[in-house]
């Protein structure tokens, strides 16, 4: 046998196309070419196989090697592809039954000595491997990783022997057993019991978890902004399975899985404002996800936002649209999924204590408007609710009041609200078109008081959805079937407590 058939994924974005190592041993001076569009990465794999089967104890055959990775016209980068490489030369050369790694996938970096070495993005190729019925080897270093998706259809070896053990039938590997989501249950996360007084931003924090709107918290500094938005993930429910498996699988395509959190909780994400555009929405020359789809399914946290670069923060506007952010290079085009929560936070002006209660402001009239002015129309559009968050007094602060509503509670009532949102066909946030119309229908005084607030407000078409969105959510947190009065004056007072609100 001079001709052998491995089966491996590469990776692009967050999908794992099936990729075919074909392998063949024929005469000729003894070489190693390795074919199929091979990035850097690939090319000095032929290096660390030769190594790694030569200190295992294998012959490496003295004749012309040629590796073909098929598709040819998919890029292949990375070092993935090292066991699968190794493993068709040893097919190729008998020194393993060609049978034996039929109805198989295998993905693993070799090191000199044979030993596997983890690698990113084995999720999605657990799960693809998965869709085609098709068993798979991984390095034992991805194997809790991969249990999140296994079937028991998932093997993981910690060295080149232990791979051909297992397909020689010499010491069978064990499965790796599959691991619920609820085994990992809700991760650690800040308790909204914590947060003394803000009765008005914490009323807004529900309605933005029940919904899924933007929020945007503005004031002097201390007062609490970051300190109540890093409650908001422990107000969201647990993520179902299908989407946590999604949200997993870009957090292991970036190399920033882990299980310590609870792969259940809805990620959050807060960059510093001196992160580039490619650090928050993704790129690079082999592109990678950003915080954007870090955040995906979760919460991107951006605080002192006038300090990000407009540049930067203008890239957001699609993705906070869309829910993905499209990268495209000369030779591929990539898809992340980005639908997140965006929780923002900023001071009134550059020293930040523009109507702070005991402190003066030092900030003239034109800095304060140049400062706002850092924040386009269409960026603070996009934010669904702005929120003052006053300065509390001393008496809140040292003699906190009982009974402080705790996240679990808040959480019990998002997740109703959330399913009874689902059945309708989508959250209060994403609704749109037809959709819009019917959940927010109002009557003839809704209509009137929405047309007025329009017109003074300066409120855009993007602006006046968002406020329909958000009354009929406080509408669910009343459980009233119909959009009320009530519900659009609360919602409009959330577009009005920003100094920076524009048309």
């Amino acid at each position: 046998m001079s001709f052998a058939v491995i089966h491996t994924r590469a990776r692009v974005g967050v999908d794992a196309p099936a990729v075919t190592v074909e392998t063949h041993l024929s005469g000729g001076l003894p070489s190693l070419s390795i074919v199929g569009m091979p990035e850097a990465g690939v090319r000095e794999s032929k290096d660390r196989v030769r190594s790694a089967l030569l200190n295992s104890g294998f012959d490496f055959p003295a004749r012309r090697i040629t590796i073909n990775l098929a598709p040819a016209d998919l890029p292949k980068e990375g070092s993935r592809f090292d066991l699968p490489i190794a493993l068709g030369i040893l097919a190729a050369s008998g020194q393993v039954e060609p049978e034996a790694v039929a109805g198989m996938e295998f993905l693993g970096e070799l090191a000199l000595d044979g030993s596997l070495r983890p690698l990113e993005g084995i999720l999605p190729a657990v799960m693809g491997a998965r869709g085609m019925e098709r068993t798979i080897m991984v390095p034992a270093g991805n194997a809790d990783e991969a249990a999140l998706a296994s079937q028991e259809d998932t093997f993981a070896a910690d060295h080149l022997l232990g791979v051909c053990a297992h397909l020689k039938g010499e010491q069978r590997l064990t499965a790796i057993a599959p691991r619920e989501a609820d085994d990992l249950g809700q991760g650690a996360v800040p308790d909204l019991v914590d947060v003394q007084g803000q009765h008005i931003p914490k009323r807004a924090l529900e309605i933005a978890a029940a919904g899924g709107h933007n929020l945007l918290f503005h004031g002097p500094p201390g007062t609490g902004k970051s300190m109540l938005a890093s409650r908001l993930p422990g107000l969201l429910p647990p993520l179902a399975r299908e989407v946590a498996l999604e949200v997993a699988s870009v957090h292991s395509v970036a190399g920033s899985f882990s299980q310590a959190r609870g792969w259940r909780t809805p990620p959050y994400r807060a960059p510093h404002h001196t992160a580039s555009a490619v650090a928050l929405v993704g790129g690079g020359s082999s592109p990678r996800p950003g915080e954007i789809s870090l955040a995906h399914r979760g919460v991107l946290f951006l605080d002192e936002l006038p300090e990000f670069d407009r540049k930067v923060l203008e890239v957001l506007r699609e993705p906070m649209e869309s829910g993905e952010i499209v990268i495209s290079r000369a030779n591929t085009r990539v898809t992340f999924p980005a639908r997140f929560q965006v929780v923002a936070a900023m001071n009134p002006c550059p020293c930040g204590y523009e109507g702070h209660p005991d402190i003066a402001c030092r900030c003239s009239a034109q800095q304060v408007l140049r400062y706002q002015s850092r924040l386009s129309g269409p960026l603070m559009d996009r934010f669904d609710m702005h929120v003052g968050v006053p300065v509390q007094d001393g008496r809140t602060l040292l003699r906190p009041e009982k009974g402080e509503t705790s996240s679990a509670e808040v959480r019990d009532r998002v997740s109703r609200l959330r399913t009874l949102q689902h059945q309708r066909g989508a959250l209060n946030a994403e609704l749109a078109g037809d959709a819009l119309h019917q959940a927010c229908a109002l009557d003839s005084e809704g209509e009137t008081l929405l047309e007025q607030a329009m017109g003074r407000l300066g409120l855009s078409a993007r602006a006046l959805h968002r406020v329909l969105r958000v009354s009929r959510t406080i509408a669910d947190l009343a459980g009233a079937e119909r959009v009320e009065k009530a519900h659009l004056v609360e919602a409009l007072g959330y577009r009005l407590q920003s100094g920076a609100e524009s048309g």
